[in-house]
């Protein structure tokens, strides 16, 4: 298993891995944002990413405040930077994006650990059933998602899942 609390795996990936790992680590993205713990999350790290696939960073915050402030003086300057608060399964949520070389950046914070996060546990689900899947199954993942599917909702469909794709995920078993 790779330990995805790194981003260090990305250096001997694809071209857009590598390619994100430069970028993160020449604008030292994570290391602003170390005290927050954060986890690149999502379609790259996983490599189910296509064209316009961000980069997903979720983050633990202990004051929703402080977070907010830190982003906004941090990357508040970037290019095409937004944030808004959103209210996500009961819990407070904060998110910024803003483009940073030829990605969006996405910053999603909680007052939920990293590891605890649904797009932690997501992440981590949709890798083994790729590894177990295999390749073809991948494909078709990424083809789904050229069409316009979500993430979630390509697994679910593809697995046959019922009800809300991104609950569904999260009660997989093999």
């Amino acid at each position: 298993m790779i330990d995805f609390t790194s981003i260090n795996y990305l250096k001997n990936g694809t071209k857009r891995q590598i390619e994100a790992f430069e970028t993160l680590t020449h604008h030292r993205i994570l290391d602003i944002l170390e005290v927050y713990d954060p986890i690149l999350v999502g379609t790259i790290p996983i490599d189910i990413a296509i064209e316009n696939s961000d980069l997903d960073i979720i983050c633990y915050f202990k004051n929703e405040a402080d977070f907010t402030v830190k982003l906004i003086s941090t990357f508040g300057n970037e290019i095409d930077f937004t944030w808004r608060k959103v209210l996500i399964d009961q819990h407070e949520s904060v998110v910024a994006t803003f483009k940073k070389g030829n990605f969006e950046i996405e910053i999603f914070g909680q007052n939920i650990p990293t590891k605890d996060q649904n797009g932690y546990k997501h992440m981590l689900i949709e890798y083994e059933i790729l590894q177990f899947e295999g390749d073809n199954f991948r494909l078709k993942i990424i083809n789904l998602k050229q069409k316009g599917y979500k993430t979630e909702p390509a697994f679910a469909l593809l697995l046959d899942l019922k009800g809300d794709p991104y609950k569904a995920l999260l009660e997989y078993k093999r």
